[in-house]
């Protein structure tokens, strides 16, 4: 697979990667055995960068990701982020943080992480101190390269000028425009872009069903562009994309990758599925190329990205 560089500071990755969320976390039961079966096809295909955190499970992923890398440790990217309580406050205090990277580094088997993020801005503590207790790590030699991600293109230069941030992470697809806004603090800093999300939390997976087919804990229960007076608008766009698709030789899914691929070419997807046939299907999209008219179709399809009644 093709690799991108992330960053001025050597991070190279593959054009997607996978991202681990969904094998501890948010979208119903999981089973250990496939989830670990679907992040060694990732590899098998080509995905050298996985991401994970301390909150997908609260080490429970951590660990699963760890293992089902283990032997091939020496030849792929992990990430991992720090930042939340388990209540979901953030929580980036100095000590806190040097907490949660210790037992990252445990649960994860490792002697370093490569990639390591401050989860979610945290109005308690100023970035500046945040990265310079990550900095910490990188001077150990227990973290490689630094990121934030929830966070504000102002944070972003804020943290830059304290260590050099190589990757932004930020919720991205053709439903969830607003990291864009992070593009000319990413031009102008060398800094890559991890987009997850990138089929909308599943909205553009192809397989998109009401709230009232998911479990009650499942994220989606809280997510917009479910809510009942968007979800019929937000069918009628996948529809259309899905023609679009289909006009490509492609599935929705495919289509949603790839447009990612085309923004930019330092911004890398980390779609996520514990079904081995599904992971091959996402990185399948690596080879649909999007023409200018397609690119003109999909903005003309789906203007603002998703619905969102009231916004």
């Amino acid at each position: 697979m093709e690799q991108r560089i992330l960053g001025s500071q050597g991070l190279a990755v593959s054009a997607i990667g996978y991202g681990a969320m969904g094998t501890a976390v948010g979208y119903g039961p999981s089973d250990d055995t496939e989830s670990i079966a679907a992040i060694r096809a990732a590899h098998d295909l080509g995905v050298t960068h996985f991401d994970t955190a301390e909150m997908y499970g609260w080490g429970v992923g951590e660990q699963l990701l760890g293992a089902a890398l283990a032997p091939i440790r020496d030849q792929v990217t992990i990430a991992t982020k720090f930042g939340f309580t388990p209540a979901y406050a953030p929580n980036s205090q100095p000590d806190h943080v040097r907490t949660v990277v210790d037992n990252s580094l445990r649960n994860l088997g490792v002697d370093h992480i490569d990639v390591l993020y401050q989860h979610v801005h945290d109005p308690a503590v100023p970035v500046e101190d945040v990265v310079g207790v990550m900095k910490e790590y990188v001077d150990a030699g227990k973290v490689r390269f630094l990121g934030l991600s929830n966070t504000t293109p102002d944070n972003v230069r804020l943290a830059h000028e304290v260590h050099p941030i190589s990757v932004v992470q930020t919720e991205y697809s053709i439903f969830a425009r607003e990291s864009e806004a992070f593009f000319p603090v990413l031009e102008e800093l060398g800094i890559g872009l991890v987009a997850y999300s990138p089929l909308a939390r599943g909205f553009l997976s192809g397989a998109v069903k009401p709230r009232s087919e998911y479990g009650p804990h499942d994220f989606r229960q809280r997510i917009p562009w479910w809510a009942p007076e968007s979800y019929d608008a937000n069918v009628a766009i996948v529809d259309r994309l899905t023609a679009l698709a289909a006009e490509k030789g492609a599935t929705l899914a495919q289509l949603a990758i790839a447009w990612l691929l085309a923004q930019k070419d330092y911004i890398v997807p980390i779609p996520g599925s514990r079904n081995a046939s599904r992971v091959a299907a996402n990185i399948a999209s690596a080879d649909v190329v999007l023409t200018g008219a397609d690119l003109a179709r999909i903005a003309e399809i789906a203007p603002a990205g998703g619905v969102v009644a009231g916004r």
